[in-house]
């Protein structure tokens, strides 16, 4: 009677990865119970979904075309768009929400083309990025998420997507993604671990030249102020749970939308834990996804989703 905060499935969003060239479903090692979708197995998958209640859903390719400009995913025939359609298709009722990013169509796995200093060429990226929208948008897709850090990003996408007829597109920004480590379930599901570069350029080893230090939290504000600025609808926090002062101090700050990504790392601990029979999957999940509301979360992207609505059916 007296509970400050409730959740609910409309809170839910649920990630699918989807591999191409592939004639069936694959589970992902580090991710226990989520799977690569084949194309032809993605259609079903959206469709349990939808029937499990949650409405909302981001996608994620598998490519197999992959070079140093990530230029599969500016085509109407590549993996980004064909992905997105085959799910507007299958189930035209739930939102599709598309990662705008380089990353995963890329030979060397940074989220855009590489300049002198081995990260990415933050201009050329963002001319990528424009196109990028343009497609999902033609695609179908619901909701842009860029999720590439890349100064100007939000700005860029605005124009684009304003200029070529897609003014009520939203966009959903990650405004602020850190440079964390519980990520690395996540780049072996999507194939984007860094790797060799095509251009023999000395390529940074990590993402910390444009995804934010964990030390920082004013520095989080100053992101999302930015990102509104441009034309930013939704702000996103990721990670999740080890950073729920930061996504309470943003929802606190801009009164915005303000959903967090309860990462592959901290689902993989979460499940590692359950499989030892050190903690309660069910109890534990539930409570997480309460702590991301109680911070003033409004969505939480999770590959839990599946589970957290078939608990609140109970």
């Amino acid at each position: 009677m007296v509970r400050e905060n409730t959740l609910t499935k409309n809170d839910l969003i649920q990630p699918i990865f989807v591999e191409e060239e592939t004639k069936e479903r694959s589970p992902i090692g580090s991710l226990p119970g989520v799977f690569r979708e084949s194309e032809s197995s993605l259609a079903s998958r959206v469709k349990d979904i939808q029937q499990a209640g949650i409405n909302t859903i981001i996608l994620f390719g598998v490519s197999h075309h992959k070079d140093a400009q990530g230029t599969d995913s500016l085509k109407m025939n590549g993996l980004f768009s064909r992905m997105i359609q085959k799910a507007k298709n299958a189930a035209p009722d739930i939102q599709v929400i598309a990662d705008i990013c380089l990353c995963e169509y890329t030979d060397h796995g940074h989220c855009g083309p590489l300049a002198h200093d081995g990260a990415p060429d933050n201009d050329k990226t963002l001319s990528i990025i424009a196109e990028q929208a343009i497609i999902a948008a033609r695609s179908g897709a619901d909701i842009l998420a860029p999720s590439g850090m890349m100064d100007g990003m939000i700005g860029a996408l605005r124009h684009s997507l304003d200029t070529s007829g897609y003014a009520d597109i939203p966009l959903l920004s990650y405004a602020v993604k850190y440079a964390s480590s519980h990520y690395g379930p996540f780049r072996e599901a999507a194939g984007c671990s860094l790797g060799h570069d095509g251009n023999q350029v000395t390529m940074q080893s990590d993402r910390k030249a444009y995804q934010m230090d964990p030390a920082n939290a004013r520095e989080a504000l100053r992101e999302a102020a930015l990102d509104l600025q441009e034309g930013a609808d939704m702000l996103m926090v990721k990670p999740g749970l080890p950073y729920l002062d930061i996504i309470k101090a943003v929802k606190d700050e801009f009164q915005m939308p303000t959903f967090a990504y309860h990462v592959s790392g901290e689902y993989a601990m979460l499940k590692a834990a359950a499989e030892k029979g050190w903690l309660d999957y069910e109890a534990t999940i539930m409570e997480q996804m309460m702590c991301f509301k109680r911070a003033g979360s409004d969505g939480i992207i999770t590959y839990s989703a599946m589970d957290v609505a078939q608990l609140l059916d109970k």
